[in-house]
Parts: structure tokens; C-alpha cells; sequence
């Protein structure tokens, strides 16, 4: 495919292209497929990300609240508690909550640590692959698909959308999470306050969509879009001058206050507020994480 589009910027050898080809902003060149291999399977938790499974337990009580969330609105949609897939589990804390709500649950994550920790501490249905048209030919149909910080890592994210499309049952539905990236607040940061395009990360991050980009990435994949929501704006820590980037503790520090702000809402029973103050924040392009909810309709 001969990719073509504005040049957003440029790291570690790679241009950041706003690609009017694909329909959304990508690394350019793509980086050879075995080193994305080898990156997840081997050493994206012991190299990349050494303290997240630790992280994940401390936070346990603030990721459920999030999960909470994502269930509810499967479940109002599909009108049940019924199976779901999860493709990049991870350590496998969304599917064990959704095992706690009574979902069939299984997943599909390529790190060797990760799924074995998913598997041996947390007793879940892991297979240790990457999600592939060859992998999933024999694990039949779900009626519900989940992605959380996936899309951005894979060389074809639209290849990934209809394998996912094929494993759901009709009238099913997928989840996706991804960064929301060059919003207004980064921009903001980047071109009035001198920061660098810390978002910007190839090899590991791959693919940058905003709201539009990811939705029209998925009715083109054949997926009718019922909910958007986003995550808590943590950039506006640092346009409060709170410079967390290169400063692990701070960020830490930040990050609590986030977490603090969810849990007080959520322990007020406060989550309609918080729901309706996000999506107010999605309207406006800001947020942290994009959440789009696509059901599936006929190609």
C-alpha cells in the first residue's frame, strides 16, 4: 500500500504519517513483523513494562471500577452476562472480573509472563498466541469481543477488526481502548509549553487515532458505533506544571490523585456524574484513553 499523508513528526527513525491512504495516523516505515514478535512475546513485561503486574495489584480496587463500567455497558446492550474474548489480556484482570459478574471469559495474549501469570494465579482461560486468522479457527463464537491498548502496537489494525468481526456471534459486540493521541492538550503542551511528542513511540506504539479516525476505522470494518466515552485527561497534570514524563514518582503521585478522584466518585455513588462529566470530554477531543463500543452488522 503506498501510504501518503502529512508528516506529524519523526522518532527513533521512524515518521509519524497522518495517512490519508489508511484513514488514520501511522509509524513509516512499519517495523520488520518479527521484531513486534518478539517485543510482546518475550519482553514487553520483563523489559518494557517490569513493574506492571505489581502496579496492577495495588490498583486492583480502581481498574475494577473501570471494568465495572465496560461490563455495564455490554451487558445493557446485549441484554446479558454471556461470553467474551479478550484479545491482549494481559495479566488477565478484566477477564477475572468478568469471571466475578458470571461471563464465559477466555483470552489471547502473547506474553509468555503475562499469561502464565493469568493462568497459574489467576485460574483463567489464557491462550498464550497472538490473536490471528489461524489461532482463533477453532475457538468458536463469542458474544463479545474487548481490545484494551492493542490497536496501537499492530502493523494491520483493520486485519485485527475483521478477525474480530468473524469470532462474534450476529448483533455482537467489541470493545476498544486506545491512546488518544496529538489531542488538544498534548498540542497544547508540545507547541505553547515545550514539551517533546512523548506520545510519540515507535516501535511499540505503531498506529495514533482520535475519536474519528478509530470510529471510521471501525464502520469500515463493519461495525455500527453505540458508545464513545474517554479516560480521566492525566495530560492536565502536566499543564498544572506537574512535569511526570521522564519522573516515575510523580507520575505515580498523579496517577493516585486520578485514581483517588474516581474512587471517591465511585464510593459517593457518583458514576453517572463521572460517566456524563467523560463523555463531555470526548465531545471535546480530550481524554486519555478513547472507548468506542461497535456493534456488528452485516458486511
Amino acid at each position: 500500500m503506498d501510504c501518503t499523508g502529512k508528516i506529524l513528526g519523526s522518532k527513533n527513525g521512524f515518521d509519524i504519517l497522518e495517512c490519508t491512504v489508511c484513514g488514520y495516523a501511522h509509524s513509516f516505515p512499519y517495523p520488520d513483523p518479527s521484531l513486534i514478535e518478539k517485543v510482546y512475546s518475550e519482553e514487553y513485561y520483563s523489559d518494557v513494562k517490569p513493574d506492571y503486574i505489581k502496579r496492577m495489584e495495588e490498583d486492583l480496587d480502581w481498574w475494577n471500577i473501570n471494568y465495572d463500567q465496560r461490563y455495564d455497558i455490554l451487558e445493557d446492550n446485549l441484554g446479558k452476562r454471556g461470553s467474551i474474548l479478550d484479545v491482549g489480556s494481559g495479566t488477565g484482570y478484566f477477564l477475572k472480573r468478568g469471571v466475578d459478574r458470571g461471563w464465559d471469559c477466555t483470552g489471547f495474549e502473547p506474553s509468555k509472563d503475562a499469561s502464565q501469570y493469568s493462568i497459574q494465579t489467576l485460574g483463567l482461560n489464557v491462550i498464550n498466541d497472538f490473536f490471528n486468522e489461524e489461532s482463533v479457527r477453532d475457538i468458536g463464537l463469542f458474544d463479545a469481543i474487548h481490545m484494551s491498548q492493542v490497536l496501537e502496537h499492530i502493523p494491520n489494525p483493520k486485519e485485527l477488526l475483521h478477525n474480530s468481526w468473524a469470532k462474534l456471534k450476529e448483533n455482537g459486540i467489541l470493545c476498544i481502548s486506545v491512546p488518544n493521541d496529538y489531542n488538544p492538550f498534548q498540542l497544547i503542551l508540545r507547541d505553547s509549553m515545550g514539551y517533546p511528542a512523548w506520545w510519540e513511540s515507535p516501535p511499540h506504539h505503531l498506529n495514533y487515532f482520535n475519536m474519528e479516525s478509530l470510529k471510521k476505522m471501525m464502520i469500515d470494518c463493519f461495525f455500527k458505533p453505540i458508545k464513545s466515552t474517554v479516560t480521566f485527561p492525566i495530560d492536565i497534570f502536566l499543564m498544572m506544571g506537574k512535569n511526570y514524563i521522564d519522573d516515575d514518582d510523580l507520575g505515580r503521585q498523579c496517577h493516585n490523585m486520578r485514581m483517588e478522584f474516581e474512587k471517591q466518585l465511585n464510593k459517593a455513588g457518583k458514576n453517572n456524574l463521572k460517566n456524563n462529566l467523560y463523555d463531555s470530554f470526548s465531545e471535546l477531543g480530550i481524554g486519555r484513553e478513547l472507548i468506542v463500543f461497535g456493534r456488528k452488522i452485516s458486511a
